[in-house]
């Protein structure tokens, strides 16, 4: 399961991360299970997560401590069992500096860090990749292509 957390509007980050009860917002017409609930017993990406809103970082923070999370609208608290996997383009490390991404979350995230140079920095990948785009989209529509 995945989540662009840029691709969202801040409103509705949070009922798609961790969902909502009915009535909780003018589009929930009925309760909708978040991403967290979908990937339980598996695992969570969390793509640009350097452009989470600072007021859903809190609620993050809290599910990565406690595995609980509190849907929008809901009573009662929910647990789940994920596996979160964060990435980002953005220097994480400025972001905490200029208070833009709090400390505490960048520490619970900062695990295991792997760094993927750009691909202007490792260009000799690039005819790998163009060749299997080559081929994925060849298959699609129903064409040998290739590049030799």
């Amino acid at each position: 399961m995945e989540i662009n957390c840029a691709a969202l509007p801040d409103t509705l980050l949070e009922a798609e991360l961790f969902g909502a009860e009915k009535g909780a917002h003018s589009t929930a017409t009925r309760r909708m299970p978040g991403k967290i609930a979908a990937a339980q017993g598996g695992t969570l990406f969390l793509d640009e997560i350097g452009e989470l809103p600072l007021s859903s970082q809190p609620k993050l923070l809290q599910f990565l401590q406690s595995k609980t999370y509190w849907p929008l609208g809901s009573e009662r608290p929910m647990e789940a069992d994920v596996r979160v996997v964060a990435a980002t383009n953005a220097d994480l490390d400025a972001a905490v500096k200029s208070k833009r991404f709090r400390e505490d979350l960048y520490y619970r995230l900062d695990v295991l860090k792997v760094r993927v140079a750009p691909l202007r920095e490792r260009v000799e990948d690039i005819p790998a990749i163009a060749a299997h785009v080559a081929r994925v989209q060849g298959a699609a529509m129903g064409r040998a292509l290739g590049l030799s």
